[in-house]
């Protein structure tokens, strides 16, 4: 039963935020600060998971495979290398490194 409470719950505080966000006059969201926090948000989450997943095992921050791969795709990125290769030398690095036994 717990889990449909959680369940519930969850429901209705997605549909608060949502009607939440539908409540908020125009004039506020077309302010300067407003636009500059809603265009650097999902990067700054999105950089927080990758974070996360890649430097996080549970309880402890480790360096493995994921970091190497992590480091391959940023070297990429500085190179201008179009996405899908960035994606590429991620996984080649991250399968090159856990075949070696890291």
């Amino acid at each position: 039963m717990n889990i449909w409470l959680a369940i519930g719950l969850t429901v209705v505080g997605c549909y608060a935020v949502k009607l939440a966000g539908l409540l908020v006059p125009a004039g506020v969201l077309e302010r300067p600060l407003v636009r500059r926090l809603a265009a650097l948000l999902p990067v700054a989450l999105l950089a927080a998971l990758t974070a996360q997943q890649a430097f996080a095992d549970g309880r402890a921050l480790v360096l493995d495979a994921r970091a190497a791969g992590l480091a391959a795709a940023a070297v990429a990125l500085l190179l201008c290398a179009p996405f899908l290769l960035v994606v590429a030398a991620a996984v080649l690095v991250t399968a090159g490194v856990r075949a070696l036994g890291g």
